[in-house]
């Protein structure tokens, strides 16, 4: 990304955070850890030309490999039983404890395939301490974040075969815990099971870089301060689905909401950071407040622009300013980050009483571009942020 006049080396952002800290602390090759999750291979895998069939007709998570990796915790035994088992259905109790207090965490991390065959993740040992940091908000027990990264190279290794290799596709893994004790008091769970599984997986939004609509919602919030907000658990999620359908009832596509003490200043959408871009080439982000989920895109994000010479600023952006920006251009352009969606810009921001375009989308291409070819192998990886799961073909 080129340098822009607002260049600054004393930008008001902060990339020192716990997790950004963990993300730096380098993993043991996958050779290493390989096998901590023994495989049981599936006696009945997907037939190789449905496999096929389904690689050639991507959508987002709606088909699912043949493995998924396994853990379980149990309190004064710690964690154990750990395997990369055949994908099927859970058998639980009707009083298993996450149905009824929604005691749950998971994260989301996507694999990659080279051109030389070669399988690759992104900052897995950020998802590893952000999977931790929810865990302690939920009163869950910690999984060791390398045995968090093998649990990935044992499954992706076991079903290396469903990891696409076309433009903007991927493996998506979804690890997860949660409490699987049955029993109906308030209290955190004695037993808790950890899986992944993954989901090959075309792009989030079908239209690309094709700018999206977003519904300000100013009913409803995301989270409370003192709440589960900073953590990626289910009940996040729930909350936003009924201001997610205000949104598609108003013809947008995703739905952004206001932080719940001051109800004006912007915070994410249902499941993506948001930043804007002032005409001058500063970015500007919301600060993290406990109530916003720090996502590893955004982090990355944040170090790439720093270090292409880019202002970038972490603090509160009120719906008001933002608008009147917009109106006077100021802002040039306004998008959004995550896992799942890599980077969309945001081209109409509609809600109660105001409804604005947003024309501009160059440094959101330049974002894109540039961290999609980290991810893809495509360009040099200067910050060491890509993990090999699977080595070459020989």
């Amino acid at each position: 990304m080129p340098e822009t006049d607002a260049a600054s080396t004393d930008s008001t952002s902060t990339t020192s955070t716990a997790l950004a800290c963990a993300a730096e602390v380098p993993v043991p090759e996958a050779d290493a850890i390989a096998g901590r999750f023994p495989l049981t291979a599936n006696p009945s895998p997907v037939a190789e030309d449905e496999r096929q069939a389904v690689l050639a007709g991507l959508h987002f998570g709606d088909r699912f490999t043949d493995h998924m990796a396994h853990a379980r915790w149990r309190q004064g035994e710690g964690w154990g039983d750990y395997g990369v088992i055949p994908y099927g259905n859970l058998s639980l109790s009707p009083a298993t404890a996450v149905l009824h207090y929604g005691q749950e965490i998971f994260e989301g991390i996507k694999a990659y395939r080279h051109d030389d065959g070669s399988v690759w993740t992104f900052r897995p040992r950020y998802n590893a301490a952000r999977l931790n940091a929810s865990a302690r908000r939920l009163a869950l027990p910690e999984l060791a974040e390398e045995d968090f990264v093998a649990s990935l190279v044992d499954l992706v290794r076991a079903d290396a075969a469903w990891v696409p290799s076309g433009e903007g596709e991927s493996l998506y893994l979804r690890p997860f815990a949660f409490a699987s004790e049955a029993f109906l008091g308030v209290r955190p769970s004695k037993v808790v099971d950890y899986y992944v599984i993954a989901s090959p997986s075309g792009s989030y939004f079908t239209h690309g870089l094709e700018p999206i609509s977003i519904w300000v919602t100013t009913e409803y919030h995301r989270a409370g301060r003192g709440g589960t907000g900073a953590a990626k658990t289910g009940g996040n999620y729930a909350s936003s689905l009924l201001p997610q359908q205000e949104a598609y009832a108003q013809g947008c596509d995703q739905v952004c909401f206001l932080d719940d003490v001051s109800q004006k200043n912007l915070e994410e959408l249902g499941g993506m950071n948001i930043m804007v871009v002032d005409a001058d080439g500063t970015v500007r982000t919301p600060r993290l407040t406990g109530t916003i989920l720090e996502g590893s895109t955004r982090s990355a994000i944040i170090r790439m622009l720093q270090d292409s010479g880019r202002r970038v600023v972490e603090d509160a952006i009120s719906l008001e300013g933002l608008l009147a920006d917009i109106e006077s251009g100021r802002v040039r352009e306004v998008f959004a980050c995550g896992t799942a969606a890599v980077v969309v810009p945001l081209g109409h921001l509609k809600g109660k009483g105001f409804d604005a375009r947003i024309e501009g989308n160059e440094v959101t291409r330049q974002v894109h571009d540039r961290l999609t070819s980290i991810q893809s192998g495509r360009a040099e990886d200067p910050y060491g942020w890509m993990y090999q799961l699977v080595p070459p073909r020989s």
